[in-house]
């Protein structure tokens, strides 16, 4: 069993290991089919391309499941009590996008930790901003 992140071994300012997760078309599909999802702005170029994106988009909650995968990642055995994001701009399906996270608070009382987290399109755009609450272990 992997030991967890302890809230001993935290500090404001530190930065969570950048991601680039899987957004190809198989990867939302499969997730799109998983969670009764199914659009066609997320699963067709085309069909997006007709609705006004440039492609494919990855969904909201694909990229909110991602985010709290990094969380989940970066401090195992942690429980997220919060995560709430804004969506800035769409994030293609088939391109490299980049999570990314920072401690921007802590609580000593109750071992509860705040992140600000970004996830950046591949063309450099900010798609998605948002912060976390998440409980580290002792």
């Amino acid at each position: 069993m992997t030991e967890g992140l302890k809230f001993s071994e935290v500090e404001i300012g530190d930065d969570l290991p950048e991601e680039v997760p899987d957004v190809s078309l198989s990867s939302v599909t499969a997730f799109c089919k998983a969670a009764s999802h199914i659009f066609d702005r997320f699963l067709d170029h085309e069909a997006a391309q007709q609705e006004g994106f440039p492609g494919a988009i990855v969904p909201g909650i694909m990229s909110q499941g991602l985010l709290a995968a990094m969380i989940h990642k970066w401090a195992p055995g942690s429980s997220i009590r919060s995560i709430d994001t804004v969506f800035r701009g769409s994030l293609l399906v088939d391109s490299q996008i980049t999570m990314t996270g920072a401690v921007t608070d802590t609580d000593d009382e109750s071992n509860l930790v705040e992140l600000d987290l970004a996830i950046i399109a591949e063309d450099g755009r900010t798609g998605v901003i948002g912060t976390a609450v998440v409980q580290l272990l002792e």
